[in-house]
């Protein structure tokens, strides 16, 4: 058998030398053996794989999947169910979503909780779930449905007859005093802004805003809209490998504006959504998290 050495190797693989003498330290190269501080490498050894650095989506399925606690995926679920449930009107605290995502109970405050905030934050940890889990499969609108049935499950609403929970909506309803499609031409549009989506061969950013904003200007369920399309906006973030981002309480008036706006101004909302962006890296950072710029 024909042997080479690191130099030779590093030349015909197109590698440093540092690499290929790691590859060998590391036992990744079949049949190289050391004699003294000099290795010798099979000429016909085939190149290790690069090991791929682990994205966000890999970190969460498998702080998930080990239940981790005190990790990104702990973090996300409390800070994205808070921060969604508020800007819809929500009146449990920070403290009072953790308590239930932590220990299954209720922080001990004096005020008076509603049942419904409860149920929806203990629903909507599960809807995360849900999104990490099918992170890299294609938006369907059984995926859609699914997360709203999951969200609204078990409250006040779902024992309305009327409300069709996990199904479109039976009644007008409006946003922000804006109209939105009416019930017998719901399925249709969102069967057409799905499709288009999906068309897309290379998401952006602005395509998977895009995606939002359409979806909420359709507004196909009775209620929990806003929250169904927040999660699939972070599910398409960890698809692409797109720096994630919670729609901050705080930036609950520019994110109105934004969607108003976002047909003649994408400004407004891209940069609400950016900014989201830049407080997630900090918690990537933070946690050790690599990203792509």
């Amino acid at each position: 058998m024909e042997f080479l050495s690191v130099t030779e190797m590093a030349k015909k693989w197109g590698l440093s030398e540092r690499t290929v003498r790691n590859y060998c330290a590391q036992g990744k190269i079949d049949g190289a053996f050391l004699t003294g501080k000099t290795w010798s490498i099979p000429k016909d050894a085939k190149k290790p794989e690069k090991l791929k650095k682990a994205t966000l989506l890999d970190v969460l399925m498998r702080e998930k999947a080990n239940k981790v606690s005190g990790g990104i995926y702990h973090k996300v679920q409390i800070e994205l169910t808070y921060n969604s449930n508020h800007i819809e009107g929500s009146k449990l605290t920070h403290d009072q979503t953790r308590f239930i995502y932590e220990t299954n109970t209720v922080g001990g405050e004096s005020d008076t909780l509603r049942v419904d905030d409860i149920v929806e934050t203990a629903n909507h940890f599960r809807c995360i779930d849900i999104i990490i889990e099918k992170a890299l499969k294609p938006i369907t609108e059984s995926l859609i449905k699914e997360l709203h049935w999951t969200l609204k499950n078990g409250t006040s609403d779902s024992r309305l007859e009327w409300f069709n929970v996990g199904e479109y909506k039976k009644l007008p309803n409006e946003v922000g005093g804006m109209e939105t499609t009416e019930p017998q031409k719901v399925s249709e549009a969102i069967r057409e802004l799905i499709a288009e989506y999906n068309a897309i061969e290379k998401k952006t950013l602005d395509d998977i805003i895009d995606f939002h904003y359409r979806f909420e200007k359709i507004h196909p369920f009775q209620d929990g809209n806003g929250r169904v399309g927040r999660l699939i906006l972070f599910k398409e973030c960890l698809k692409y490998d797109i720096i994630p981002f919670v729609i901050d309480e705080h930036l609950k008036f520019y994110y109105y504006r934004g969607l108003s706006e976002w047909k003649n101004e994408r400004g407004f909302l891209r940069e609400t959504c950016m900014l989201g962006q830049d407080k997630f890296k900090i918690w990537l950072n933070y946690f050790n998290i690599n990203y792509r710029q």
